[in-house]
């Protein structure tokens, strides 16, 4: 009897809860809705909307929005893909001019922190929120967050099996400092490059940053992805700017590329975000759930080899913009770019 009664009370609370919050009548009661009819609401008036307009930064898109419209018919994906800052400029004009076109972005954090600060975007709730840890969720409110890492890109040491041994590897960010390494190391000169100078810094500190300049590392003014390849193609022995997906895809192939760990690993996340003027927000809040489920999850993790932030690693991840303000990561990431010119040569 007494575990009757504690049930009922349960379920009486959990509907009370719901009942509280009542029916979501706009955007951003809707997306911080969490009442036992949420996923019943979503459907009925995602397929009433009929689209949702996506805007994002991710390259290999196409298959998501397949496999979207797969599960819930009679609710289309309109993308837009671009680069993170064609992606904010576009953003922002339209929002400047009153023309909310976007249901969901899709970017990198510091565009989204420039939407935050500019409040743009809507605090959402998902029931799959449970599944990631409090550094991959941007916290808006106790319930609610303004973005989740949806995938991660991790920096870390890369080299070439033809050019170097497994044994001769570098472990950590100290062993880089042994002479052998001489003119063996590269980096990119984008902001990869720049967030492992971050990464650096935060574990030895900028003295250590600076004694790297004896080992004439090559910088090149490509991104990660493009030194990979050359990394791959033999031009160089090894870089600590390189992606662990690019590394992955490459050995998939037949590379001869390997990818290590150092002290700290960069996390170069994209976040799943809702914008606050969004036109769809039924099929917003059901294309963010979809992004940061675990079935969202496994595709970008199996078939793109993203890294998912829902899942543990054998090594520390470093999320760079966390708890700063857009003027403070600028002005960290102003910093990093510095050093990373003293201590580099083109």
């Amino acid at each position: 009897m007494k575990m009757f009664i504690l049930a009922l009370v349960y379920v009486i609370l959990a509907a009370s809860s719901s009942w509280s919050q009542g029916k979501p009548s706009n955007t951003a009661e809707l997306a911080a809705y969490s009442g036992a009819d949420r996923q019943t609401i979503l459907e009925a008036g995602a397929k009433k909307e009929g689209k949702v307009v996506w805007y994002t930064t991710l390259i290999a898109y196409k298959e998501i929005v397949n496999l979207f419209e797969g599960k819930y018919p009679g609710v289309k994906v309109e993308a837009y893909r671009a680069n993170s800052t064609d992606l904010l400029k576009r953003f922002l004009a339209e929002a400047q001019a009153g023309r909310h076109l976007v249901d969901v972005i899709e970017t990198t954090p510091p565009s989204l922190m420039a939407g935050r600060d500019a409040k743009l975007l809507a605090p959402y709730f998902s029931p799959n929120l449970k599944y990631y840890p409090d550094e991959s969720k941007e916290e808006a409110s106790k319930e609610t967050v303004f973005w989740t890492t949806d995938r991660e890109s991790l920096i870390g040491l890369g080299y070439n099996k033809n050019n170097i041994k497994a044994a001769e590897v570098p472990k950590n960010f100290a062993d880089l400092l042994k002479p052998e390494y001489k003119g063996k190391i590269a980096v990119s000169g984008d902001a990869t490059g720049a967030r492992m100078i971050g990464a650096m810094i935060r574990v030895k500190g900028e003295e250590f940053v600076k004694q790297l300049r004896s080992l004439e590392i090559k910088m090149h003014m490509v991104s990660g992805g493009a030194l990979q390849e050359l990394l791959a193609a033999g031009e160089m022995a090894m870089s600590f700017s390189i992606f662990r997906n690019h590394v992955i895809v490459t050995q998939s192939k037949g590379g001869p590329t390997e990818w290590v760990p150092l002290d700290l690993v960069v996390a170069n996340a994209g976040g799943a975000a809702i914008p606050a003027h969004a036109k769809n927000p039924h099929a917003s809040m059901l294309f963010i759930d979809f992004l940061i489920s675990p079935e969202g999850q496994k595709l970008l993790e199996e078939k793109f080899k993203y890294a998912s932030s829902m899942k543990k690693y054998p090594f520390k991840r470093w999320y760079p913009e966390k708890g700063l303000t857009t003027e403070q990561y600028e002005n960290q990431f102003n910093n990093w770019q510095k050093l990373l010119r003293q201590i580099s040569r083109k």
